[in-house]
């Protein structure tokens, strides 16, 4: 792979973690039973962002600084 297009590659790692995120987080809403569980259904999604939304975020800005880089 060309230098020049690993951050294509990044923008599609960083798209794979989002929509992994929206299927992780549908999985966990059927499964949510407020009598099974003390905790909001809230705990859950900020648990999904910071394990799915955090790194896509940091790859997706890794992405924009090689394109702008590679640019030039």
């Amino acid at each position: 792979m060309k230098k020049e297009n690993i951050y294509k590659f990044l923008y599609v790692i960083s798209l794979l973690l989002v929509i992994g995120f929206m299927i992780r987080l549908g999985a966990d809403y059927f499964k949510y039973s407020n009598i099974n569980n003390s905790t909001p259904f809230y705990a859950f999604v900020i648990e999904r962002v910071i394990e799915f939304i955090l790194p896509s975020m940091v790859v997706w800005i890794a992405a924009k600084v090689l394109k702008r880089k590679y640019s030039k």
